[in-house]
């Protein structure tokens, strides 16, 4: 097993690629602190596992707080005895607008889901490895989105912006051994696309010329392998680094 006994956090976990990212770590025998805001779901998917060689305890909060992203933290220090892993995953869609459309209640949704909240986990993450004094492993789910123009301003920007943490995060606390990757998906079968609501018919007309040329779309479970990779010892030499894992879509 390639996670036995690792004290791990992830966010996101109710559906997707968190839940998917949960059970496939859990089969490899890490702890997880499972962080969502759907309750029954997060018992559901804490039953389903509960044979599984790690332990999956559900979490329930708002991602977009910093008191959810300390407790679930906390939670595993508690739980576990230490944190080894943060997984940040929750993200949320904009509506394809470009920066002349766009409204304020999207830049705080979106950048509050997915770029204030791993600043608050992470920030967190970084104060309880420095204090366990043996490293740590931190794993972002950024995007495509924030490599290429294939969204709305918002998005793109919020993960541009865990992109740029992530490299930030790999160099400050090389020296400390804390490891921080992160990986861009592109097209993957989940729910986040329901986050959407309506598209901004402006940008929606200019990224589906990019959305074209995309493959058909991944599944969570390539999503969880990666993560595992980045996770597991196998990558100990790898930090500061975005895994693109798109089909190769990005290669056109």
């Amino acid at each position: 097993m390639k996670l036995k006994g690792k004290s791990v956090v992830v966010t996101g976990a109710s559906s997707g690629m968190g839940k998917a990212i949960v059970e496939r770590f859990a089969k490899e025998g890490a702890n997880i602190i499972a962080v969502a805001r759907r309750k029954e779901r997060l018992e559901a998917l804490a039953e389903s596992l509960k044979n599984e060689p790690g332990k999956v305890i559900p979490y329930v909060g708002d991602i977009s707080k910093e008191e959810t992203n300390i407790g679930a933290i906390d939670s595993a220090v508690k739980h576990f005895g230490r944190l080894d892993i943060l997984v940040n995953n929750a993200g949320v869609m904009d509506d394809m607008s470009p920066i002349g459309d766009v409204k304020n209640e999207t830049i705080d949704h979106v950048f509050s889901v997915n770029l204030y909240a791993p600043i608050y986990a992470m920030r967190k993450a970084v104060q309880v490895f420095l204090e366990q004094g043996n490293g740590g492993n931190i794993v972002s789910i950024a995007s495509l989105g924030g490599l290429r123009t294939v969204a709305g301003a918002v998005y793109s920007a919020s993960k541009a912006a865990v992109i740029s943490l992530t490299r930030n995060t790999a160099f400050m606390y090389m020296n400390e051994g804390i490891r921080c990757n992160a990986i861009a998906p592109g097209g993957i079968k989940s729910e986040i696309a329901t986050s959407m609501g309506i598209p901004n018919p402006r940008g929606y007309d200019r990224v589906k010329k990019v959305l074209g040329a995309a493959p058909p779309p991944g599944e969570t479970e390539q999503i969880a392998s990666a993560a595992l990779f980045l996770a597991s010892d196998e990558s100990s030499y790898i930090s500061g680094d975005v895994l693109m894992v798109d089909g190769g879509w990005a290669a056109g």
